[in-house]
């Protein structure tokens, strides 16, 4: 398959991924916050405080379960304003102060709201980059994900060091506004559904996720849950090994990693196809985790962040291409969220589970399990996809046939 000289970077594309980056700050920014915010403003457990923050999770997995559905049904455009502007109005509740109910009732509602817009932005971006650019779009557009995941933290760390809360809500909701302003100047193409997925009344399974994506989901899942290892632990284990100082470098490394492959291995998906990126990178991911196990200084550990960014960075931008390349067109909402689904259920409830690990193992070889995970899906990932990617390069029009 040859490049396509198809134009990528279109201002519909760069308006989506600008708008998708100041959510995810909104994210970011609060995750790093909310737990020391109801500790100190409602003088809550610290399991407490943790709900606080995975609820979030849980409200973005609920909006994604259902907007796959929305989306097939009243168009990209309207579900992406109204999650944009159910996403600002839930950020005006964080101003009420009634206690903790009302703030993990407002986590759950601001969950909700970005699992919708999110799964809007991304559903539309897949459809305005070109098919043959696909990987490398969808990887340029992730990166809006990956720079918010360096810099969301940071800003909410300095800002809770500087300033007060309400601040910190009140800058959270300007990014809301910020993202739907700019929203309003993209053309949103809108895709004919055929008439049999209109005329179904009854809901099925299919209603709510794509078949054809369950497959790679699965492995989303299962690495994801090997991230969610580095992403919930890494500072308990960095005092561990009294490595604090580099561990708040750590993902600082993991982004610059990301941001400095994820040009390359996104066209070199659209080019050689997606194994050529997914095999090298469970070897990065799992040789990542495996490092991070026996790091005994500050090199080794940013060392690991490098690995893990190459590997784990790379898999969730082709990953979601796979999903995508392997759908239909009017069925990529659904396509998406059923992505992201699996995206956040690894990351969401992975720490939850890995918690009755560690008291087990401890956190390295917590790492040691993870980087082995990581290595023995790639059997997974050849039996579901790896082994049908050489007749995706052949033959892309024959996607449908495939499963």
């Amino acid at each position: 398959m040859k490049p396509s000289s198809s134009k990528l970077w279109t201002k519909d594309f760069a308006i989506v991924s600008a708008a998708n980056f100041f959510l995810y700050l909104v994210f970011y920014l609060l995750l790093v916050t909310m737990a020391v915010y109801a500790v100190e403003e409602f003088h809550v457990s610290e399991s407490q405080a943790g709900l606080v923050t995975g609820i979030f999770i849980i409200g973005t997995l609920i909006g994604r379960l259902f907007i796959g559905r929305m989306i097939t049904s009243i168009g990209n455009k309207k579900m992406l304003y109204f999650g944009l502007i159910f996403f600002i109005l839930t950020s005006f509740l964080y101003f009420i102060h009634a206690g903790i109910i009302v703030l993990l009732i407002t986590r759950l509602l601001h969950g909700i709201a970005l699992g919708m817009a999110s799964t809007a932005t991304g559903t539309i971006v897949a459809e305005v980059i070109p098919s043959e650019r696909k990987g490398e779009g969808i990887g340029f557009f992730s990166m809006s994900i990956t720079l918010a995941t360096a810099i969301g933290p940071f800003i909410g760390l300095y800002m809770s060091q500087h300033t007060s809360y309400e601040s910190i809500f009140g800058f959270c909701l300007a990014l809301g506004l910020i993202s739907l302003i700019i929203s309003l100047f993209v053309q949103i193409p809108e895709v004919q559904k055929p008439m049999k997925e209109i005329s179904h009344k009854r809901w099925k399974l299919s209603d709510f996720v794509e078949p054809k994506a369950l497959p790679i989901a699965l492995v989303v899942i299962l690495i994801s849950l090997g991230y969610s290892s580095v992403l919930s632990f890494i500072n308990f284990y960095a005092i561990e090994i009294d490595l604090v100082d580099a561990a708040s470098l750590f993902f600082v490394i993991y982004a610059v990693a990301i941001l400095v492959s994820r040009p390359f291995t996104g066209r070199l998906m659209d080019v050689k196809g997606a194994n050529s990126v997914m095999y090298p990178a469970f070897i990065l991911f799992g040789a990542g985790l495996l490092l991070l196990s026996t790091v005994a200084n500050s090199i080794l550990l940013l060392l690991a962040g490098a690995l893990i960014g190459l590997g784990f960075g790379n898999m969730q931008s082709t990953t979601q291409a796979i999903a995508v390349k392997m759908t239909p067109p009017h069925r990529m909402g659904l396509a998406t969220s059923t992505y992201y689904i699996a995206l956040d259920a690894g990351l969401g409830f992975g720490p939850y589970l890995l918690g009755f690990i560690i008291p087990l193992t401890g956190y390295s070889t917590l790492y040691i399990i993870m980087g082995i995970l990581v290595l023995t899906t790639i059997i997974l990932y050849y039996f579901l996809h790896g082994q049908k990617e050489h007749l995706l390069l052949t033959n892309e029009d024959s996607i449908e046939e495939l499963n």
